[in-house]
């Protein structure tokens, strides 16, 4: 893919037929629901990788304007996907992840704004990933070259060039959205009149990397796992209990030890006795929950691919630092922290402050939830969002 940078030549852009649906990840011939996509051409990527074709699925809401001034750019995290608002079904296996904050008179007022939101590179929802077919026509799988945020991120510029959009006037997202965003307002600085990172870190710690490194090793360790060519095994749905497992260790991090002791404490599992074995207690009901559900809608490789390249992530990575990458921003910004976070620490969100021209102000959001509370708490996170809008 050209250096991201300048509209070389308008990508092909449709809508895919519907199909059969299949658990776990989107496949052509699925139901579509919301979805668009855009065919992007060949991609080289960071670390010698090559994708001689890329899609990309994604979502829009409200009108491009006509100077296309409007345009906001959404990015999901690590389980997200390109169903940002609106219900589950259609096409779609769950309700949109961020759904108060994109519609009508909503902190992404789409009477107002024009709302992308792309799958990212190597997920499982309709871009190109380790569950898509490679050129011989089986499943990547294996195969499939090893992706860092900057990669991610070359792809979302070839689809803002595709659409014809110059610049946008928000690039926001949270987690490995956060990352994104971040990597946009460096890599192009001007095509980012205001970037928004949300519970996130400018690099990747090794705190950070200690926790995902026991996540993949839950996946690769599961026997179903097959070195990660499992897409045309006979059972046909893979390591879901090593990504079940994963997603236990994640979402472990993602919420607060406040909220897991007021909410389960040392409670029993209705109708289990955990006491001599046998029985769960509450807490773990519930992280079997969240296990089961992602499950229904993920890709193991996926997660795998994806959770490598929030590894790789590091803005100043061949910029003399951090602080030298950061100081390159030129667009308005908003960072904010949850102060319970204990996956990306408020502190990291005022070291991105800190070296952003300015070093505007870290806005730290309360809440019980935990990493998650930048999706949950609407009340204090909607009207930053809007505050940041209005002078842009």
């Amino acid at each position: 893919m050209a250096p991201p940078s300048r509209r070389e030549s308008p990508a092909a852009l449709r809508v895919l037929p519907g199909g059969r649906a299949h658990p776990g990840l989107w496949r052509e011939g699925d139901p579509v629901g919301r979805r668009q996509f855009a065919d992007l051409g060949p991609q080289d990527l960071e670390t010698g990788g090559h994708l001689p074709a890329v899609r990309v699925a994604y979502e829009t809401w409200g009108t491009l304007a006509p100077d296309r001034s409007n345009a906001i750019l959404v990015e999901h995290a690590l389980t997200g996907d390109s169903h940002a608002a609106g219900a589950a079904g259609r096409g779609h296996p769950s309700p949109g992840w961020w759904d108060w904050a994109i519609g009508p008179g909503r902190a992404l007022d789409t009477d107002r704004w024009f709302v992308v939101v792309p799958n990212v590179l190597g997920g499982c929802q309709g871009s190109t990933g380790p569950s898509s077919r490679a050129p011989d026509g089986r499943p990547w799988g294996s195969r499939f070259p090893y992706l860092t945020v900057r990669d991610q991120v070359t792809t979302e510029i070839a689809l803002a060039d595709a659409l014809g959009i110059d610049a946008w006037a928000l690039v926001i997202g949270g987690s490995m959205g956060g990352m994104r965003a971040l990597e946009w307002a460096v890599t192009v600085p001007d095509r980012v009149r205001a970037v928004a990172p949300l519970a996130t870190t400018a690099a990747s710690t090794g705190d950070q990397i200690a926790w995902a490194h026991a996540q993949l090793a839950a996946i690769r360790s599961d026997p179903a796992w097959h070195g990660g060519d499992y897409y045309d095994v006979a059972d046909g749905r893979g390591p879901v209990a090593g990504m079940g497992v994963a997603r236990q260790i994640a979402h472990t991090t993602y919420r607060s030890a406040l909220e897991l002791d007021t909410r389960f404490g040392r409670q029993a599992q209705d109708g289990e006795q955990p006491l001599g074995g046998g029985g769960r207690f509450a807490v773990q009901s519930y992280l079997d929950h969240h296990a089961g559900k992602l499950a229904g809608r993920f890709d193991p490789a996926s997660y795998v691919a994806l959770t490598e390249a929030i590894l790789s992530h590091d803005v100043g990575r061949g910029r003399a630092g951090v602080a030298a990458a950061l100081g390159r921003v030129t667009a308005r910004s908003l960072v904010l922290a949850v102060d319970s976070d204990r996956l990306y620490l408020p502190e990291q969100s005022a070291q991105i402050a800190a070296a952003l021209p300015g070093s505007p102000e870290p806005v730290v959001v309360h809440s019980d939830h935990g990493h998650d509370g930048f999706l949950i708490e609407a009340d204090q996170v909607g009207p930053r969002i809007r505050a940041l809008l209005d002078v842009v």
